[in-house]
C-alpha cells in the first residue's frame, strides 16, 4: 500500500486496513455516492464514480508526525494528480480518538486545522507560487503546497447543522487550483454548477448557505474562509495561516 491510493484499491484491499480506516472510506463512499444523489458537491460526486479522487489516511492530527505525514502524502499526490483525472482531489481521513469526538466542538476543529496547514508548510521545501500572492487577504491567494495552489476543504463530526462540512472523522480535502479551469464564474459550465450546488446545499443543510461561499478571484473573495465553514454564520475575521512558522504544538483551549 502506498501513501496514496484510489477507490480501485481501496475496493480490493478495504478489509485487509484498519477497522477505523475501513469505517471512514465506507462512510465516504455513503456520504458521497448516496442512492438518492443528495450530496451537493456534483464534482466531488463524479470524481468519486469515475475513480479521479486519491485517498491516505493519516493518525491523530494533534500530532507533528501525522503533519509530517501528511506533507508527505501531499508531494507524492501532487506527480500522480493531473493524470488521475479532472475532478480529481485528494482526500484525508485522519484518526480521531474517542476524546476529541466526545470533546471536541467546531471551534476546536477549526482551530486543530489552521494547526495542521500551518505545520505542513514547515516541510515543504520548495517556493511559494510567483503568481500565487502569499498574503491571504488578497482575493487570490490560495493555500499552496509543493508549488501546487490547492483549495481546502475541511469536515469535522462537531458539524450537526451545516451536514455539508460534517464528517465521522476529521476529514481535509486538498483540490488543485487546476481543476477549477472549466468551473468558474465566467464558464457557462461553472454558472450552471453554481446553481445547482447552491441549491442542493439548501436542501442538504439544516442552515442557509453561508456567506463566504464565493468564487475564486471575486474582489470580495477570501478562499481561506471557505475551507473551514462554521455550523452558523460566524467568519473570523484575520486568517490564521502562518507559513514558514516553527511547527506548532495543538493544545485544545476549552472545555478542558
Amino acid at each position: 500500500m502506498g501513501a496514496v491510493v484510489d477507490k480501485k484499491w481501496l475496493d480490493q484491499h478495504l478489509t485487509s486496513l484498519p477497522l477505523w480506516q475501513q469505517n471512514a472510506f465506507k462512510d465516504f463512499s455513503t456520504m458521497i455516492a448516496d442512492e438518492a444523489n443528495t450530496f451537493p458537491c456534483i464534482p466531488a460526486r463524479t470524481g468519486f464514480l469515475s475513480n479521479h479522487l486519491r485517498f491516505s489516511f493519516i493518525g491523530d492530527p494533534r500530532e507533528l508526525q501525522s503533519a509530517k505525514a501528511l506533507a508527505d502524502c501531499l508531494k507524492e499526490y501532487g506527480q500522480c494528480a493531473r493524470s488521475a483525472g479532472k475532478y480529481t482531489s485528494h482526500a484525508i481521513f485522519f484518526e480521531t480518538p474517542q476524546d476529541m469526538l466526545e470533546n471536541y466542538e467546531v471551534e476546536d476543529y477549526r482551530a486543530l486545522f489552521w494547526t495542521v496547514l500551518n505545520n505542513i508548510t514547515a516541510f515543504d521545501e520548495k517556493e511559494w507560487p510567483t503568481e500565487i500572492p502569499s498574503d491571504p487577504s488578497v482575493h487570490t491567494w490560495e493555500f499552496c503546497f509543493n508549488g501546487e495552489p490547492y483549495f481546502v476543504f475541511c469536515a469535522t463530526p462537531a458539524h450537526k447543522l451545516r451536514k455539508s462540512r460534517h464528517f465521522a472523522t476529521l476529514l481535509m480535502a486538498f483540490q488543485p487550483r487546476w481543476v477549477f479551469e472549466d468551473i468558474n464564474d465566467t464558464t457557462v459550465l461553472g454558472q450552471k454548477l453554481k446553481r445547482l450546488i447552491r441549491k442542493r446545499i439548501d436542501l442538504y443543510d439544516e442552515v442557509p448557505g453561508h456567506p463566504d461561499l464565493k468564487w475564486y478571484g471575486q474582489q470580495d473573495n477570501h478562499e481561506w474562509k471557505q475551507y473551514f465553514l462554521s455550523d452558523d454564520e460566524h467568519s473570523p475575521l484575520k486568517c490564521p495561516f502562518l507559513r514558514g512558522h516553527l511547527p506548532l504544538t495543538f493544545s485544545k483551549q476549552r472545555n478542558n
